[in-house]
């Protein structure tokens, strides 16, 4: 596996996606620059401690439980009551990439060299990621202001040999993980405790997983168009360079450009083509370009989130100061993952009206209803795509309920000291939902591309671009045409798994 540095430089979202995948793992830097950096911070606050300092978090309680002194004998025993009452999550767990990106996330943010940590406690997390053992993160609790508090004590506590781990795809205690790789259990320093957990790792890992889906998706519903215009002997005019430079969004440039190439459209047009075909063709630019041209600006975002000490309050071991303020509060990812969501679903609504015209005979142009490879006898008992068009409806249908902003529903929490919060991580988890769904819609437009490209071919030669004439070759090795009624379940499960493994280079 690649090596990834983590020593407060910059890291971008392939980053995090290649460790979630175990295509990379985290390696600390090695420079005693960095090195002297995280260890000056643990050195003022120990300092501090010593001379009888007051640090929120570390001499007083959490929240509300600020102006609560803490008497010196308690004080190393503040952090593990602060991961174990917070032992309080619900729903699913995140699953082993969402655990890999998290616990990245969080080794980035703690290697600003801002939240007063030991090295040891960098050690233990690179030592979780380089080992593959996963804390159990359930994915509720968190409302994405004064940090992903809930999840993240899963991963404190583990640091500390408590709760439980994945490890070779079992669920063993944390101490008995530990133990078999030779590590043995954190004792959490004062500030430690608060560092692991108030911050932003949850929501910001999660996003990063979600951009890059989003990318592939905007690149896959622009050729799955391409084809649909291929199946539906649609007008592959409508993409013209002149016209488009006429408006000029770069993202919607991009997409129109990926058309014209994949269709050939400087060909001259035929004197039997259509003016203009329906707006589900004709405007896909437009659509799938709302989310071309959002990518940079939420790449902006969710890379800052990334590379922030996010926790409270920050340590600067250069001047020696204590610094308290909300850097916690998610609100620059629950907005990116709003916005996220909401053009991720506009694909899906997009592909959904694409397939109601390519199985609807008054409106593709020549195929049979339901795109129906059966003929003679057999067609009245078959009924093709049907099924698989309703499927793709209900699909898209929960994809756009789901674009309720989840950044808009703050609530008022901890005695009103968390008073305005984020809910970015929730809008996270939407975001994550709303590509689930989407990426079942793509799968089954394929299916439905697939079959009508093979029934338009039916019907005389298909003159393709190499680019279509591979995807389309591709696409029939893994579904035969649907000629007898059969389930198609199994092949929609493998190709939303090609589509989540991004198996088809589409675009440079």
């Amino acid at each position: 596996m690649q090596p990834i540095p983590f020593d407060g430089q910059p890291l971008r979202i392939e980053d995090i996606c290649a460790l979630s995948r175990r295509e990379a793992t985290a390696q600390l830097g090695p420079s005693p620059e960095f090195q002297r950096r995280i260890q000056a911070g643990a050195d003022f606050v120990a300092r501090l401690l010593a001379e009888d300092g007051v640090i929120y978090g570390v001499t007083t309680g959490y929240g509300d439980s600020c102006t609560v002194a803490v008497p010196p004998a308690l004080v190393p025993e503040l952090p593990h009551h602060l991961y174990t009452y917070h032992g309080i999550g619900a729903g699913a767990m995140l699953t082993e990439p969402q655990t890999r990106a998290v616990l990245g996330a969080r080794l980035a943010s703690l290697c600003q060299g801002m939240s007063g940590v030991s090295l040891d406690l960098l050690r233990q997390i690179e030592l979780l990621l380089k080992h593959d053992l996963l804390p159990l993160i359930p994915s509720e609790g968190s409302v994405g202001a004064s940090g992903d508090l809930t999840p993240l004590s899963y991963l404190a506590a583990v640091l500390c040999g408590e709760r439980e781990v994945r490890m070779n795809g079992e669920t063993v205690p944390a101490a008995e993980a530990l133990r078999a790789v030779g590590a043995t259990p954190l004792k959490l320093r004062p500030k430690e405790g608060l560092a692991i957990m108030n911050g932003t790792a949850v929501m910001t890992g999660l996003a990063c997983l979600a951009y890059e889906r989003a990318e592939y998706l905007a690149q896959l519903a622009t050729r799955i168009t391409a084809m649909n215009v291929v199946a539906s002997a649609g007008n592959a005019h409508h993409f013209d360079e002149t016209l488009f430079a006429a408006k000029p969004h770069a993202g919607q440039q991009r997409v129109a450009e990926r058309l014209r190439a994949d269709l050939a459209s400087e060909r001259p047009s035929r004197n039997d083509q259509r003016l203009q075909d329906r707006y589900s063709l004709r405007c896909a630019p437009h659509v799938v370009g709302v989310l071309e041209d959002a990518l940079p600006w939420l790449r902006q975002l969710i890379e800052n989130e990334l590379n922030s000490a996010n926790d409270n309050p920050l340590i600067d071991p250069v001047n020696e100061r204590v610094l308290h303020g909300g850097h916690f509060y998610g609100g620059h990812i629950a907005m990116a993952m709003d916005t996220l969501k909401t053009a991720v679903a506009n694909l899906a609504d997009l592909l959904d009206r694409q397939l109601a015209l390519m199985v609807d005979a008054r409106y593709n142009h020549g195929l049979p209803a339901n795109l129906s490879g059966a003929s003679g006898e057999r067609a009245p008992i078959n009924h093709g795509l049907k099924a698989l068009q309703i499927s793709v409806s209900a699909w898209t249908a929960e994809a756009l309920k789901q674009t309720m902003p989840a950044s808009v529903f703050s609530r008022s929490t901890e005695c009103h000291n968390q008073d305005k919060v984020s809910m970015g991580t929730i809008a996270a988890r939407d975001a994550l939902r709303v590509l689930d769904l989407t990426e079942q819609v793509a799968a089954g437009v394929l299916m439905a591309a697939r079959q009508g490209m093979g029934l338009r071919e039916r019907l005389g030669p298909l003159v393709l671009t190499p680019a279509l004439a591979a995807m389309l070759d591709d696409l029939s090795d893994r579904m035969p045409l649907v000629v007898e009624d059969r389930a198609l379940d199994a092949e929609l499960r493998a190709l939303m798994g090609a589509i989540r493994a991004r198996s088809w280079s589409l675009y440079a």
